[in-house]
């Protein structure tokens, strides 16, 4: 059982900073900020989980079942993972190609301490083991001046000591674009999401600096830091997976994607262009549909619902066209279900979804893991909310490695070189804060 404290915060924006910088003592953390983004079905401005009472980190092999018997047991809050690899528990797939981040599959931990904040109100949650810290945590927070802080900062590597690469080169691309766009000739899909690495080795970041400033340049919905011992998500995502409140299921695929420009009337031209953009939009319906089909193997009968088709959304580096699908969670099955019925999410897979899981794994050059995955949490009643690991950057201190991935949907009317101005224009952030 958890204990709780309410408390009114004056100044919400300094203390959201003072605890994400009080976190950084702890070898646990989950950070998840809305960035005051008026996102529809939003919960909290922020989420902050720290300390882990109890954890699950596994591989694949029987994953859902091992999050279901986990979520079921701790009956609390718990904060984690899962990686895209899990479509090898959930279909007869395998991931063959290049890891340089060694993730576990699977990482889940019931925190210790909970802080959650809604405007001016914090709710603080917490384990009775730490009771007596509460009172402290709160001064330290508040003082923005906590204790350990200062010899957690991380020395990083000189600049330019190891430049980000690719590992497939523009003209490999190309050729692979090539090769995707003759399996839609075939009719062996319709649509994939086409990605490539970048990364760096020997490479040693402060985590919390560079998500700080990955997050000031782009402020998505569903920023989110996360550090599970060596393992840190950098995350600027600004999509939904998938949402349960109550028996609401809510999905908010994004698929196609434009610049932003300083001049407003050319900003509005882009926005209206995005919008009537055939591509873009035949991109955005093949994946509704994929997620209607998805959401129908668990759903109430006749309660999927598309609420809003291929609008516009201005984030502060580009426009996305946005969908949100709703369903009624039949009764009887469990959240977890939902998780696994809908994953791997159609926006970073294609249709149909197998088919081009297998031509995604055989034309990529390195093992996805928590890119193109999700990150999220369960609340004690069952409800969870997910977004998807995008515009992301993934390291391992131990391995000094690190590495982001960016991608697009590979349709008929795709352009190879237009394809991959696109993945730059995604890159773009990333690039920039560790550069």
């Amino acid at each position: 059982m958890r204990s709780a404290r309410q408390f009114t915060v004056e100044n919400p924006k300094d203390f959201k900073q003072n605890l994400l910088h009080w976190s950084r003592q702890f070898q646990e953390v989950a950070w998840l900020d809305s960035n005051e983004y008026i996102q529809k079905h939003g919960e909290f401005d922020a989420l902050l989980a720290v300390g882990a009472f109890t954890a699950i980190k596994t591989d694949y092999h029987n994953a859902f079942d091992k999050l279901q018997e986990y979520q079921e047991t701790t009956k609390d809050w718990i904060f984690g993972y899962l990686s895209y690899d899990l479509k090898n528990d959930v279909e007869k797939l395998s991931s063959r190609n290049f890891d340089g981040l060694a993730f576990p599959d699977l990482y889940f931990f019931q925190p210790q301490k909970l802080f959650l904040l809604k405007g001016e109100h914090l709710e603080m949650q917490y384990l009775r083991m730490v009771d007596d810290e509460m009172e402290d945590d709160l001064e330290e927070i508040k003082q923005g001046d906590p204790k350990n802080v200062q010899q957690k900062m991380v020395e990083e590597s000189p600049a330019g000591a190891s430049t980000i690469v690719a590992r497939t080169s523009e003209q490999d691309y190309l050729k692979k674009v090539e090769q995707m766009l003759n399996h839609i000739q075939r009719g062996d899909i319709y649509e994939a999401n086409f990605c490539q690495e970048f990364f760096s080795e020997k490479r040693v970041i402060d985590p919390f600096r560079i998500f700080e400033e990955l997050n000031a340049i782009s402020g998505p919905p569903f920023a989110t830091f996360l550090r599970l011992e060596e393992h840190y998500l950098l995350s600027a995502s600004p999509e939904r997976y998938l949402k349960k409140t109550g028996s609401k299921l809510i999905s908010q695929p994004i698929k196609g994607t434009a610049r932003r420009a300083e001049d407003p009337i050319e900003d509005a031209k882009i926005t209206e262009n995005l919008k009537n953009d055939p591509k873009e939009r035949s991109e955005n319906v093949m994946i509704v549909d994929l997620v209607r089909n998805d959401l129908s193997r668990i759903a109430k009968k006749g309660s999927v619902k598309v609420e809003e088709l291929c609008r516009v959304y201005p984030f502060k580096q580009v426009h996305q066209l946005i969908s949100t699908i709703s369903a009624e969670l039949d009764e009887n099955i469990p959240p977890v279900e939902a998780l696994r019925v809908t994953f791997p999410m159609g926006s970073m897979t294609g249709a149909p979804k197998i088919s081009a899981m297998k031509i995604i794994e055989e034309l990529e050059d390195a093992k996805r893991g928590l890119y193109s995955g999700a990150v999220g949490y369960f609340t004690p009643t069952g409800d969870f909310d997910f977004n998807v690991v995008i515009r992301s950057i993934l390291y391992n201190s131990e391995k000094k490695y690190v590495s982001f991935s960016v991608g697009g949907a590979i349709t008929a009317q795709s352009i190879p070189e237009k394809e991959y101005e696109e993945c730059l224009l995604k890159a773009k952030a990333m690039r920039q804060v560790l550069s």
